[in-house]
């Protein structure tokens, strides 16, 4: 069974409404395809090595959170970006990409999936666009929420903790804020919103003397890790909605 390409973009527009954001670059339809599409993989990012498998799974589409279009980048197709182009067009394969949509919804989204893997059911949101989640926990410190969250994820995270204070035992974590990929600039808001621990996908050098002054927990858990699990998700649900073929391809990446 196959439907037209453009029921596939109005079904995903329709779940994701990306009209309601302001984004870095176009989601929605980014490279066009063949009319018709009956099989699609989806991915974290459209990089040459997940065109490749889309290509070996005879993939009529493709359905990323990161896309090859950007605000801001160099126009010019050269290089890697002829290449990916290129198989792309020479295969026939659609490609779909949603950015800020896909971490905001609130089923089906990076955020809402990576709380669900974590089991943390969130009851607030916060942030700019309200794409930060947060929800109510019980964990001993802050150590403890690291470990299971690299547990969960299955690779090591980084942990910056509070600075310690004799005779002070560690902070409880009752409540924990997260944003999945390169949002660690969003930590001042996660603890204005009341959270014990903040967990993203990358750190930069400010956040570690926040987290030690400000007595509030940082976990970076990698920006792939923590955002591989919305795109499948999003296409498996639209998949079976049409009677569509779907498979997600985990691409390794260590960042």
């Amino acid at each position: 069974m196959s439907i037209p390409r453009s029921q596939l973009l109005q079904a995903f527009d329709s779940l994701l409404q990306p009209g309601r954001f302001q984004d870095y670059g176009p989601n929605g339809l980014q490279v066009e395809g063949k009319a018709g599409i009956a099989r699609i993989v989806s991915g974290v990012s459209a990089s040459r090595a997940l065109i490749e498998a889309a290509i070996a799974a005879r993939a009529d589409a493709l359905f990323v959170h990161h896309g090859l279009f950007w605000r801001g980048q160099d126009g010019r197709v050269t290089g890697w970006m002829k290449q990916r182009l290129q198989l792309l067009l020479a295969h026939d394969i659609n490609l779909f990409a949603y950015h800020l949509p896909l971490d905001a919804h609130a089923d089906l989204g990076n955020n809402a999936q990576l709380g669900r893997v974590l089991g943390l059911c969130a009851d607030a949101r916060f942030g700019e666009q309200d794409l930060g989640f947060a929800a109510p926990a019980a964990f001993a410190h802050a150590q403890a929420l690291a470990d299971h969250v690299a547990q969960a994820l299955g690779r090591a995270v980084t942990l910056v903790q509070p600075l310690a204070m004799d005779g002070v035992p560690p902070r409880p974590i009752r409540r924990v804020a997260w944003c999945t990929g390169g949002a660690q600039g969003w930590f001042e808001a996660a603890i204005a919103a009341g959270a014990d621990a903040f967990i993203t996908g990358e750190i930069s050098e400010p956040q570690a003397h926040l987290a030690r002054e400000m007595g509030v927990g940082f976990i970076a858990a990698g920006h792939h890790a923590t955002e591989r699990y919305g795109a499948p998700a999003v296409a498996a649900q639209v998949a079976a909605q049409f009677g569509l073929w779907h498979q997600f391809i985990e691409i390794d990446n260590p960042a």
